[in-house]
């Protein structure tokens, strides 16, 4: 718990600086999840970030029903709930219109999470608003993805170096992999990352080491 709380500190604390860095055209640029402008996918990213706040303020659930993988199944890629993700974000954007903004909302939702974090007993149960049932720290490892991973996104819309901390490349990269990576593939943290959720293609080498070794990584929505 302890360490996947330190990854989602610091991934969030690295955009909260990139974010108040930005300037007002950089909010309208086109990114890698289109429809969604610059500015809807942070407001997409806010959300995500800031969601615990409101979980722990609700009754604990009873017992746990899906872990971190578990979350990341088909239900929530289903076209309805993509719809209804697209648009909540495009809404929740309109509410933040200048970088100020962006930038303070941001850091308020996630330090509210994190406080929120720090204040739960060991062992707290929370159910998601897909209705999942699970442990505190299994859900805010889905955090650190949608964080991390989402982070990659903006960075490529930004023309910017991925700016990935070491700690949520870590957390990222168990989770997607679950194993040891073959050594033959030669990748890093932040390449598993890429790679593993299409951020970047895989090459006809990758592709044979993959199968020769029968190594298989977490699909989201699988």
């Amino acid at each position: 718990m302890d360490t996947v709380r330190a990854a989602f500190r610091d991934e969030c604390a690295r955009l909260e600086g990139v974010l108040r860095d930005l300037d007002a055209a950089d909010l309208d640029r086109p990114t890698p999840c289109p429809p969604w402008a610059v500015r809807d996918l942070l407001a997409h990213v806010r959300t995500g970030a800031g969601r615990l706040a409101g979980m722990l303020a609700a009754p604990a659930s009873e017992r746990a029903e899906v872990d971190a993988a578990g979350y990341f199944g088909a239900a929530k890629f289903a076209p309805e709930v993509d719809r209804e993700r697209i648009d909540g974000a495009r809404r929740e954007a309109r509410e933040l219109p200048g970088v100020p903004e962006v930038a303070e909302g941001f850091a308020r939702a996630w330090r509210a999470a994190d406080a929120a974090v720090a204040a739960a007993p060991p062992g707290r149960l929370v159910r998601t608003r897909h209705g999942d049932a699970m442990t505190l720290g299994e859900f805010l490892r889905t955090r650190v993805v949608e964080v991390a991973v989402h982070g990659l996104d903006l960075a490529d819309a930004l023309d910017r170096q991925p700016w990935l901390t070491p700690t949520a490349a870590a957390v990222v990269a168990d989770l997607l992999a679950g194993g040891p990576v073959p050594d033959g593939l030669g990748w890093d943290a932040l390449t598993l990352v890429r790679k593993a959720t299409g951020r970047v293609p895989l090459t006809v080498a990758e592709r044979a080491e993959l199968a020769r070794t029968g190594f298989r990584w977490l699909s989201f929505g699988a």
